[in-house]
């Protein structure tokens, strides 16, 4: 082997590799880095998964598309009948117009129902006497059967006078079987036992040993101490639709889009647009003519316009904590309402929790901060799983149940409040609401009944897909690929006493 040869072979052997670093844009660098939105996902993956079982997979893929659909509510300050005719034009639906359509058929079913029901009663009548003929005809011409009937009636009748009579020998005062009663010790429940206390407000999975989980568990804890405590509910009807609110929306699977609004003669924005289940919780406020009206947390201001454009309260107040929010909320007023002086409107900026303005409000709209679970899976910016926001995070449905607890409070008799999030969370949603009514009960003396919306609700199952999943308090608009709504909460509390 010739020297040249061999020193070829050494400098090779003694090359030392060196790995250079791709560019920070590359896509080998950017696969590995986890966004605020992954973080989410990933977090949405493992709790709602046990919540919804097999059907969060449709409602994930729901969310994960860019695409929302939206209701275009009409400003009736530019040119409503101009707007409308558009509208149509373009296939839009009046919602209330759809409302009363799916109304009306399920009254006619109902109707049918109950017509076939009474007509099954008296067939069987009817069954029952060609029975009864054809057993007399089959007996001997001396069998009484009439005697035999009140007969065995009037021997009934003494064995039931015996058993009434053994009834009241038994009874006894309440105070005298408690003197006698001897607990069963071994069925007592101890509740320091944790398999015990169980919250039902969250899942019973396995949590992860990431710090953010660990912290979020230990918040869970909270609600334990609203779970004895319960209220009553009342079935309500119908969903009202104020005269001159006009929304309108696409049918169901419609891939059709509204275009953005235009600015009428008046210069002020048609209509504006905003996610089809936030109308639901104005809706469910019923406000009607002569109210006086407080929206809470009020920015950015889709519900006040909504709730403006029903021309029926008295006063209404929107507020929000941060004047940064507040400028949201006047930004918005102005596009749709322009510079018109209006007497009944205020802007404010305080912290819901410490308003004190008690017994003056008769309709409280309380749309708190939350998750906001669309939001967080399709943007990084303002998102709440930033590592920077944990804490805010963790003492989100703590401010809701605080939030909720004053507006209880405060609103007058006979009146209402409606709580709304956007969010799947069952611990912000039922949760929150279970914690401020029993919070409520601790410290005022006002009773609180919950308004059941269920068969309210039900002509909009052509456009929303509500879920139950659990829930005792509020009503939930599910997201799916036909019904991309949502998600949506809101109960509807009423004040009685």
């Amino acid at each position: 082997m010739s020297l040249l040869f061999k020193n070829i072979i050494i400098r090779d052997l003694t090359k030392v590799p060196v790995r250079f670093k791709n560019h920070k844009n590359h896509w080998s660098v950017l696969r590995k880095k986890v966004e605020p939105k992954d973080k989410a996902l990933t977090y949405f993956d493992d709790f709602y998964a046990t919540i919804y079982g097999k059907d969060w997979n449709f409602i994930r893929e729901a969310l994960m598309k860019e695409e929302t659909k939206y209701v275009a509510v009409i400003n009736n300050l530019s040119e409503p009948e101009r707007i409308e005719q558009e509208l149509q034009l373009r296939g839009a639906l009046n919602l209330k117009s759809v409302y009363n359509i799916y109304l009306q058929s399920n009254k006619n079913k109902e109707k049918k129902v109950a017509d076939v029901e009474i007509k099954s009663e008296k067939l069987n009548q009817i069954i029952s006497n060609v029975q009864m003929t054809k057993i007399e005809s089959s007996l001997p011409e001396d069998y009484n059967v009439s005697l035999k009937t009140e007969t065995s009636l009037k021997d009934d009748k003494e064995k039931s006078d015996d058993f009434e009579t053994q009834i009241n020998v038994q009874l006894r005062s309440l105070e005298e079987d408690l003197q006698d009663y001897e607990p069963d010790l071994e069925r007592i429940v101890d509740l320091n036992d944790g398999n015990a206390a169980l919250n039902e407000y969250v899942p019973a999975t396995q949590l992860k040993g990431m710090e953010d989980w660990v912290l979020e568990s230990d918040h869970y804890a909270f609600y334990d101490k609203g779970a004895d405590f319960s209220v009553m509910s009342i079935e309500e009807q119908v969903l009202l639709f104020p005269e001159r609110l006009k929304v309108y929306t696409f049918e169901e699977g419609s891939k059709e889009r509204f275009p953005s609004p235009k600015k009428g003669a008046a210069g002020v924005s048609d209509y504006f647009l905003f996610d089809g289940g936030s109308i639901l919780p104005v809706l469910a406020l019923d406000v009607r003519p002569g109210d006086l009206v407080l929206d809470m947390c009020a920015a950015p201001g889709g519900k006040t316009l909504a709730i403006l454009q029903t021309f029926n309260p008295a006063l209404f107040v929107a507020n929000d904590i941060s004047m940064s929010r507040v400028n949201r909320i006047n930004k918005v007023l102005n596009e749709f309402l322009g510079e018109i002086e209006n007497s009944q409107l205020f802007v404010t900026c305080n912290d819901a929790r410490s308003i004190e303005d008690i017994d003056l409000y008769n309709k409280i709209l309380v749309d708190v901060p939350c998750t906001t679970d669309r939001h967080n899976l399709h943007t990084d910016e303002n998102n709440l799983f930033k590592p920077s926001r944990l804490q805010e995070r963790m003492k989100l449905p703590e401010l809701q149940m605080e939030i909720l607890t004053n507006a209880l409070k405060i609103v007058a008799k006979g009146g209402t409040v409606v709580y709304s999030t956007c969010t799947l969370n069952p611990i912000q949603n039922d949760g929150v609401v279970q914690a401020a009514l029993k919070n409520c009960w601790e410290q005022t003396s006002h009773e609180m009944v919950v308004k059941d919306l269920s068969v309210a609700l039900s002509p909009l199952n052509c456009l929303f897909k509500f879920g139950n999943y659990g829930l005792k308090h509020g009503h939930l608009v599910i997201p799916t690929i036909r019904k991309n709504w949502g998600p949506m909460y809101f109960c509807k509390i009423m004040r009685v006493k």
